[in-house]
Formats: C-alpha cells, sequence, structure tokens
C-alpha cells in the first residue's frame, strides 16, 4: 500500500509540471492535476494539503528533473571550456521542439506568476535557475582561464546573462506562440559566446536534423508523448 501511495504522489507531481507548463499556475485547479494524473481529489488530498503544498513540491521534483538531466548532458564530456558553454546553448536550442508547453520552463512560468503573491513559492522555483547560473558561471570561468582573456565583466555576470536570454528566450516562444524567435536568439548568444572567447562559430547548425537510420535522443525535459 505504502508502494502504491508513493506512486500516486510521484503522478500528481508529474502531472503538475505537465498542467502548469501547458496552462500557467494561476490557471492551474486541483481538478486539472487530478484528470492528468488519473486520480481522484481523495488522493490529492491524502498527499497535500493546498494548490500551494503540490506546487511545492513539484518544484523540488522539477529541480530534481533539471539537475539529473543536464548533469548527464553529452556537452560536459568536452575538455574545452568554451565548447561546454557553446554545447550548454545548443542543448537549449534542442529542447525547442514541438508544442510550446512541452519545453517551457516550469519554474520560469511559476515565477513569472507569483513572485510577488507567493515568495516562498518563487524562492523554491528560483532553485534551478539559480543552479543553471553557478552551472554557468563556473564554465565561463574554466573558459577565462582555458583561453587567456582578460575581461573587463566577471563570470558571474556573463552566467546570468546567459540564463537571462534562455529565458527571456521562452517568453518570446510563448508571445508569438512559435519557437523561431527563442531559436533565433540562441543563435544570437551562440555567436556572441563564440566572439567573446576569440573562436569560429561552428559552421553547421545546432539544429541539424539526425541522420538516416539514426534515432534523436529523447529530449530529458520534454513531456512524454502521453503527457501531450
Amino acid at each position: 500500500m505504502a508502494q502504491l501511495q508513493h506512486g500516486s504522489k510521484t503522478r500528481l507531481l508529474e502531472a503538475t509540471l505537465s498542467v502548469v507548463r501547458a496552462k500557467g499556475y494561476s490557471a492551474m485547479r486541483i481538478e486539472d492535476v487530478c484528470a492528468e494524473a488519473g486520480l481522484t481529489k481523495g488522493s490529492f488530498f491524502h498527499h497535500f494539503k493546498s494548490k500551494d503544498d503540490l506546487a511545492l513540491a513539484a518544484a523540488d521534483l522539477w529541480n530534481d528533473h533539471v539537475r539529473d538531466a543536464f548533469a548527464a548532458a553529452a556537452y560536459r564530456a568536452d575538455e574545452n571550456a568554451v565548447d561546454r558553454l557553446l554545447g550548454y546553448v545548443a542543448l537549449r536550442k534542442e529542447l525547442l521542439v514541438g508544442h510550446i508547453a512541452g519545453y517551457a520552463c516550469f519554474a520560469g512560468t511559476i515565477i513569472q506568476e507569483v513572485h510577488e503573491t507567493h515568495p516562498h513559492l518563487r524562492a523554491a522555483c528560483a532553485v534551478s535557475i539559480e543552479a543553471h547560473i553557478a552551472d554557468l558561471e563556473t564554465m565561463v570561468a574554466e573558459a577565462i582561464r582555458q583561453r587567456r582573456v582578460q575581461p573587463d565583466w566577471d563570470a558571474e555576470s556573463l552566467a546570468v546573462h546567459i540564463q537571462s536570454v534562455v529565458q527571456g528566450a521562452l517568453i518570446l516562444a510563448k508571445s508569438r506562440q512559435d519557437p523561431a524567435p527563442a531559436i533565433a536568439s540562441l543563435d544570437h548568444l551562440h555567436r556572441y559566446l563564440a566572439g567573446l572567447f576569440g573562436v569560429a562559430p561552428k559552421k553547421t547548425s545546432l539544429r541539424e536534423k539526425p541522420s538516416a537510420g539514426r534515432s534523436r535522443k529523447p529530449n530529458p525535459l520534454r513531456k512524454k508523448e502521453h503527457d501531450s
């Protein structure tokens, strides 16, 4: 029974990620989450006291998903720090496939809506974004060292800029209901970073289609097909 209850809790949390990314936090109802999870409201109230309680737990799950997905990303294997930075941007671009709800940032979506009204929820969702900034800061610092550049900016400020472009690009994709402006923004970011560190941008597209006979790697942060 305990294992069944744990499974239903996870289903509710995963459903929350899907519903928020599709509808936003304010529009999300407990009934929507239960329907997405295929569970009853009784099951919901067995695990959670309220919508906010659910969102806080879902933020923790999102943070885990994001951490694990990017920790396992292929660009991590690059010894060259600039290549790792460009690989991060490339991965961000590769995620922009399909319906917007499939690649929307759960944390960013909630923060935009509740940054003043629900500071505890804002803080919980900010964890993944701040973790990205800290990770990027480490890569930027290493790139500065490897390329022996002497910038008039620091590693943290560039890391914040990169994350600002990523989050802003997602907002533009929502605004226009089209990933094209987000893709263009990340292309510009890629060229900007390459220029900062004096390397030539890759000639090939960051978004090449996989060769015939090769399957595309599953997107670690995309909703599964049955969720869409």
